[in-house]
């Protein structure tokens, strides 16, 4: 973990912010588990209003909220360094998610359904318990370190 001073609450709401980005990524990996288990699709109705801004944003939203988050908060050595932190990491995990989505589509053939979709949902929960685990230690002050992860970012982040 690396420490570089102290970090205020409005710090650390603010890094937590960015991991919408991730978890709304790996939605798409989940429907077969909403499906099995519908309950479970009310934990994520909160989402709803991000989705609804993404649906007016168009087919490149994601892509246009990416870049914007790279540029002006990465980027930026004005903004404080745990909020650039976490913002890139979940830009990393974005970059995870959408790698997973290429990989399942190649994979996934007609007589394998029961595979891609056991992957899918595997995707679907790593994504979704590493995005719990940054939220929980960015509103607690502390850098989360996802192994590889962490590493790339603190590549980036200077």
């Amino acid at each position: 973990m690396a420490w570089r001073g102290s970090t205020t609450v409005s710090d650390r709401l603010f890094a937590c912010l960015p991991y919408l980005l991730p978890l709304i990524g790996a939605l798409a990996f989940g429907i077969s588990l909403f499906t099995e288990f519908p309950a479970l699709a009310v934990l994520f109705l909160p989402l709803q209003p991000v989705l609804t801004i993404y649906g007016i944003l168009g087919p490149y939203g994601e892509l246009i909220i990416f870049f914007l988050l790279f540029f002006l908060v990465v980027r930026n050595e004005r903004i404080a360094h745990f909020i650039r932190f976490n913002t890139m990491q979940a830009l990393l995990l974005d970059i995870v998610a959408y790698l997973c989505g290429i990989l399942l589509g190649l994979v996934a053939l007609p007589g394998i359904a029961f595979a891609a979709q056991t992957l899918s949902t595997t995707i679907f929960l790593g994504i979704v318990a590493a995005v719990v685990y940054s939220v929980v230690q960015s509103l607690m002050g502390r850098y989360a370190e996802i192994p590889a992860i962490s590493d790339a970012v603190y590549m980036q982040v200077r």
